[in-house]
């Protein structure tokens, strides 16, 4: 256990490293036109996607949204269509945006109740034998994030996209030779983040009953 909260405190520690950059100032009102006009088509008017494969936005801490636009701008992050969208856009738009869909509520997936335990047991627990700490430490008990730490919501988010992401941040964290890898979460570059090394001890079992749990979390 000792090991266990150690790790919890090391993670967490390395993480808000990098989570502290504020949101400039945004308009909630320029966010609303940029999200009907260019965010609708894939993520909905209000954040809330009809495609299980693109996240859901409504609710989403505005420090998280600001942070990813950044990062596909960057190039931090690789996703080709959102590159491109980030690319257009100003530090002022990308603000506006992520204030905008914070505002907004965010629907929920209902889980399948057979395994709902096991990943509930994942989320608020762990898994001590494999070094898992719990989800809940850092994303909060009702999955609703850290805003001051950039630590997004996850709960009621749409299960295939949570999937992708952790198998993505597995893949990195595991050093795969093959696959999507996702590496933004870390300090630095170079440096391996939170994800990254949490994700690396899943399993596909995990990972499913996880994002399972998750997609109903609210």
């Amino acid at each position: 256990m000792k090991k266990l909260m150690a790790a919890v405190i090391a993670l967490t520690s390395a993480s808000l490293a990098y989570a502290a950059d504020p949101v400039p100032g945004g308009s909630i009102a320029v966010g609303e036109k940029l999200a009907t006009s260019v965010c609708a088509a894939c993520h909905g008017s209000d954040g809330n996607s009809t495609s299980a494969q693109i996240p859901r936005l409504a609710g989403q801490n505005a420090k998280y949204i600001y942070k990813q636009l950044n990062d596909f701008k960057s190039g931090r992050r690789q996703n080709v269509i959102m590159t491109a969208q980030a690319s257009a856009l100003s530090q002022f738009q990308m603000a506006s945006v992520a204030l905008f869909f914070a505002t907004k509520q965010s629907q929920i997936t209902l889980a399948n109740p057979a395994t709902l335990a096991f990943g509930e047991k994942i989320y608020r627990g762990g898994k001590l034998a494999n070094g898992v700490v719990p989800c809940a430490g850092c994303h909060g008990p009702a999955g609703k994030g850290n805003p001051f730490a950039a630590f997004p919501k996850i709960g009621g988010q749409q299960t295939d996209y949570l999937k992708a992401q952790l198998y993505a941040f597995r893949a990195a964290g595991r050093g795969d030779l093959t696959g999507t890898k996702r590496n933004n979460d870390g300090a630095k570059p170079t440096e391996p983040g939170m994800m990254q090394m949490v994700a690396s001890k899943l399993s596909d079992q995990d990972i499913e009953y996880l994002t399972n749990f998750l997609g109903g979390l609210h």
